[in-house]
């Protein structure tokens, strides 16, 4: 049984849903839609939703209708944030508009072009910080920014999330120890 897919989602205030094939909801940060598979229904009664299947067949799709719901809900009222940060000596970040601009160690700046819905910030040239209504675009860029420079493991510079552990390997030893 999806204990997800039970969980209502609460509406909080300024939060407007509207049910049809797909569930479109609306905010103050934004606009998302959500599709909704055969079999599941949402209903809507004082100011909480609830997601609810047919039969047993659709109980994955359950608990996936009812996250990417609570996901919608939660971007257009609040929002979502994604931190990374580049270790590296010369490595640094730069940004104007929607350009992102990285000085990664290679023989050019990479630019790269932020979407629509995701805003950057970048202190001190090395933390970045994401910002963005949807939830799975926001992901996307920051997995495509990290993977301008992922972490190597010797020293582990590069690009990473904030408080991502990473596991360091040891280099050669010493040579000519007889």
């Amino acid at each position: 049984m999806s204990r997800i897919g039970k969980k209502p989602i609460p509406l909080p205030g300024g939060v407007k849903v509207q049910i049809g094939e797909q569930m479109e909801v609306t905010g103050p940060k934004g606009k998302l839609t959500v599709p909704i598979p055969q079999g599941i229904s949402v209903e809507q009664d004082k100011g909480v939703l609830h997601i609810k299947r047919a039969d047993d067949e659709q109980a994955a799709l359950h608990g996936l209708t009812r996250a990417l719901a609570a996901n919608a809900v939660q971007g257009v009222s609040g929002g979502f944030t994604r931190e990374l940060d580049i270790v590296g000596i010369g490595y640094r970040a730069d940004v104007k508009g929607k350009i992102a601009t990285f000085t990664l160690g290679y023989s050019h700046p990479i630019e790269v072009l932020l979407p629509e819905g995701v805003e950057m910030k970048i202190d001190k040239q090395t933390h970045l910080v994401l910002t963005g209504h949807d939830r799975q675009l926001l992901g996307q860029v920051a997995a495509n920014i990290r993977a301008l420079r992922p972490p190597e493991p010797y020293k582990n510079k590069g690009i990473r999330y904030t408080g991502e552990v990473l596991r360091k390997k040891v280099g050669k030893t010493g040579a000519g120890g007889k």
